[in-house]
C-alpha cells in the first residue's frame, strides 16, 4: 500500500475546517506529497516514506492516527491502496481505529471492487449510476465484465473508457501536493432525513444567502462554488462548478447552488445535510465583471447592498427572503 486516503472526524463536524490545516501539517511529517481534500480530508503518497522509515503505508497510518488524536484530539479513518482512487474506495469501508486496504494484485484488486456499488466509484454520480442501473450494469464486477462498447454508448466515448478502467482496477491518478485553498462554507443539517426536494431547496437558498454575506462583508469573491450532499447512509456526494465570473452576488450563488443540485438527480434521497462552499476567493476589487444594462440586475443588486445594511445593523436574521419564512 503506498497511498492513504485520510478523513478526519473531531468530535464536532464544525471543527473539521479549522483543524485540517494542522492535520494536513502532521501528515506531512512523513512526506511532502500531500493533497487537501477540504473540508475533513487529505490523500498522502507514501512511497518515499515507507523506505525512509523502513514501514508499510498501513503501519505508519497506524502512527499517523496515534498523533491525531494526541496532538489534536482527532481520530480517523483511514484507506490504503496502490492508488489515489483504491484509497478513496478503501475509505468507505474504514472505520476509526481501523484501516481498510485494497489489495496489491490486480486479481485480488478486481475481487475487491466486484461486489460494490457503481456510486462506490469516485466521481460516479446518481445520475449515471441510475442510468447504468437501469441495464444491470448495478455493481463494478458487472461494469468491468461489460464490453467496453456498450458502456461508451451508455456514457459516452471518453467517459465509458474511464468507468471501465476504474472498475477493472486500473487506477491512473497521482496525489497532486496542494495546499488549503482559502474558503468559506455554509452547513445546513436537517432535524431528520429529509425526503422532500423543496427543503433541500431552501436550505441551498439559505446557506448562498450566507455565503454572499460573507463575502461582501471581507470584500471578497469567489470563482468556484462546490456543493455537498450528505445522506442517511452517511456517504455524500460532491461537485463543484467553477462560476462564469467572479462574484459575492447572493442571487448567482444561489441560480449556481441550484444547478448543482438539480444536476445530481436525486429522487427521493434522504438527505442529512447540505454543505456549500465558496473557494478560490479573491479580492473583490480586483475582480473583472462583465458590463451588463439589465436594470432588474441592478436593482437587486442595490437592494442586497441596502439589506446588508439592515442585517450589519439589526443582526443576520433582520431581512431574510419570503421563501424562508413560511
Amino acid at each position: 500500500m503506498t497511498i492513504l486516503c485520510v478523513r478526519f472526524q473531531p468530535p464536532a463536524r464544525n471543527e473539521a475546517e479549522a483543524a485540517l490545516p494542522g492535520l494536513l501539517g502532521l501528515l506531512e511529517e512523513f512526506t511532502p506529497v500531500v493533497e487537501a481534500l477540504p473540508p475533513d480530508g487529505a490523500l498522502a503518497d507514501l512511497r518515499g516514506a515507507e523506505r525512509y522509515f523502513g514501514r508499510s503505508a498501513v503501519e505508519l497510518a497506524a502512527v499517523i492516527r496515534v498523533r491525531a488524536l494526541a496532538l489534536y484530539g482527532v481520530d480517523c479513518a483511514v484507506g490504503a491502496g496502490p492508488g489515489p482512487m483504491l484509497a478513496r474506495i478503501a475509505l468507505r469501508d474504514a472505520r476509526p481505529g481501523l484501516t481498510c486496504t485494497v489489495p496489491q494484485d490486480a486479481d485480488r484488486v478486481r475481487e475487491f471492487l466486484a461486489g460494490k456499488p457503481v456510486a462506490a466509484l469516485p466521481g460516479v454520480g446518481a445520475a449515471t449510476a441510475r442510468t447504468l442501473g437501469e441495464y444491470g450494469l448495478d455493481t463494478l464486477g458487472r461494469v468491468a465484465a461489460a464490453p467496453l462498447s456498450t458502456l461508451q454508448r451508455l456514457v459516452g466515448a471518453k467517459a465509458g473508457r474511464e468507468l471501465w478502467e476504474k472498475a477493472s482496477g486500473i487506477d491512473r491518478g497521482r496525489v497532486v501536493p496542494n495546499a488549503v485553498s482559502r474558503s468559506l462554507a455554509a452547513e445546513r443539517p436537517f432535524g431528520r432525513d429529509e425526503l422532500d426536494a423543496d427543503r433541500h431547496r431552501r436550505a441551498l437558498l439559505s446557506a448562498a444567502g450566507e455565503l454572499g454575506a460573507r463575502l461582501r462583508a471581507l470584500e471578497k469573491v469567489c470563482r468556484t462554488l462546490t456543493l455537498t450532499v450528505r445522506y442517511a447512509d452517511r456517504s455524500s456526494t460532491t461537485r463543484s462548478r467553477t462560476l462564469g465570473e467572479p462574484t459575492a452576488h447572493s442571487a448567482a450563488l444561489t441560480r449556481a447552488a441550484y444547478s448543482l443540485y438539480e444536476a445530481l438527480g436525486l429522487q427521493r434521497a434522504r438527505v442529512r445535510a447540505v454543505v456549500l462552499r465558496a473557494e478560490a476567493l479573491g479580492p473583490a476589487d480586483q475582480a473583472s465583471y462583465q458590463l451588463t444594462f439589465d436594470a432588474a440586475d441592478e436593482k437587486v443588486r442595490r437592494i442586497e447592498e441596502v439589506a446588508d445594511r439592515v442585517r450589519a445593523k439589526f443582526g443576520p436574521g433582520a431581512l431574510i427572503p419570503g421563501t424562508l419564512a413560511a
